[in-house]
């Protein structure tokens, strides 16, 4: 039962291409937490001991994520692949306000900024890299945004505590 069910855990990383939470495994798979937490570790450490091509990371959570080996980034950069569009400096100013103030609405970040963002906050939607959550209960009830899983991703960071030190201005 334990291969079938280490045979699962990967096809599921796999296919969803982002991480799946703990408590998803366990609904998805209808093994016990405590089996299944047992099994992940031993997945863990099959994938991450013997240098493989991809990896098996915990994220906060906790959650799972399949994902390359950064010692094949050499190999994978020099493959074709479909032309990413960089960020703007206007997009990467906005993130980083979301990212270390967040919750955050959209005046609060114009504010900061001093422009207007309603457009780099729609671009930064649409990329998964922030996400609504839920209204401030101040008047009007503006939307508040966060970082998305997307945006731990894109960055290579596991948790926002991965994040560097802001320094002060």
């Amino acid at each position: 039962m334990r291969d079938e069910v280490k045979a699962a855990l990967e096809a599921v990383l796999f296919v969803r291409g982002e991480a799946v939470g703990l408590d998803e495994l366990v609904e998805l798979l209808d093994v016990p937490l405590l089996d299944l937490k047992v099994i992940m570790d031993e997945l863990l450490i099959e994938y991450n001991n013997n240098h493989r091509g991809v990896q098996i990371i915990m994220m906060a959570g906790p959650a799972y994520l399949m994902c390359t080996h950064p010692d094949c980034s050499d190999i994978l950069s020099r493959m074709e692949r479909p032309v990413r569009r960089r960020l703007s400096q206007a997009s990467l100013e906005t993130l980083a306000v979301i990212a270390y103030r967040q919750p955050v609405t959209r005046a609060e970040i114009e504010k900061i900024r001093g422009v207007k963002c309603d457009k780099v906050i729609t671009s930064l939607l649409e990329r998964n890299l922030i996400e609504e959550a839920g209204t401030k209960a101040v008047a009007g009830k503006p939307m508040q945004y966060i970082t998305s899983e997307g945006f731990l991703r894109v960055f290579g960071l596991t948790s926002l505590k991965d994040l560097p030190e802001l320094e002060e201005a």
